[in-house]
């Protein structure tokens, strides 16, 4: 990972947001993580290479988070499934700019265009484990466990660079994405509690940990946090951090 300043032709990855489906600081909530002053939006990344800005999942914060990055024109969207949190911000396009075209696995669209029938999303379905260029980054979808919802995990590929993103997920990945997850440069981690709490369809910090370790990831972040998840975690991501490479 290089630090900022880079030339045109890397590609740069924006954490816009790395909180879970409430976002930080809950509503109501006067514990001491919610009243530390900070926040986290809900979870979603911008990648950016050559002038072409993908924006992984369209969170309900999309408005102020493409705000906050100098409202770039949005030329993809990649979509791991179909919970509020992660489409809601789709809308946010409307009389913006034309609706970008939406990548997705075929059930996660099928999902997705019925709900936002009313945008007209120009939808490009594609398969599981099989990959597809966005404007020279190699992107492949793999099944991942966060039941009962079809979900799936996000590879991106670029010139020797390999970085992936878990989205939401337990630890029960299946073995064919595993293979494809593995040796990344930089892992994006589901994290929404910690240890000690135990959730069905998501992982704690500590099973988070155990996958970066088993995926032999270089480097990794934790996203889709809680509320509960203290600000100075080690691999806590926050919003804004960029990573280019």
């Amino acid at each position: 990972m290089s630090s900022a300043g880079a030339m045109s032709d890397l590609m740069k990855i924006t954490l816009l947001g790395t909180g879970d489906t409430i976002g930080t600081p809950r509503i109501g909530c006067s514990c001491d993580n919610c009243t530390a002053g900070r926040e986290r939006l809900r979870t979603s990344l911008l990648v950016e290479v050559a002038d072409h800005h993908i924006l992984i999942d369209t969170s309900p914060d999309l408005r102020r988070q493409l705000l906050l990055q100098g409202s770039p024109h949005i030329d993809a969207v990649v979509w791991t499934h179909g919970h509020y949190d992660h489409y809601a911000g789709y809308g946010e396009f409307y009389r913006i700019q034309r609706a970008p075209p939406a990548y997705g696995a075929p059930p996660v669209l099928d999902y997705l265009t019925n709900q936002l029938h009313f945008l007209r999303v120009p939808a490009h379905p594609q398969e599981v484990y099989r990959p597809f260029d966005l404007f020279g980054i190699t992107v492949t979808l793999v099944v991942v466990d966060h039941p009962p919802i079809y979900t799936c995990g996000v590879v991106l590929e670029y010139e020797g660079v390999k970085v992936v993103h878990t989205a939401d997920t337990s630890c029960n990945i299946p073995a064919r994405s595993l293979e494809f997850m593995k040796d990344a440069d930089l892992l994006f981690v589901d994290s929404i509690v910690m240890p000690g709490i135990n959730i069905s369809k998501h992982m704690n910090y500590e099973e988070a940990c155990n996958l970066a370790d088993k995926l032999n990831a270089k480097d990794f972040r934790c996203v889709h946090m809680s509320h509960r998840v203290p600000w100075d975690l080690p691999h806590a991501g926050y919003d804004g951090e960029v990573f280019e490479f």
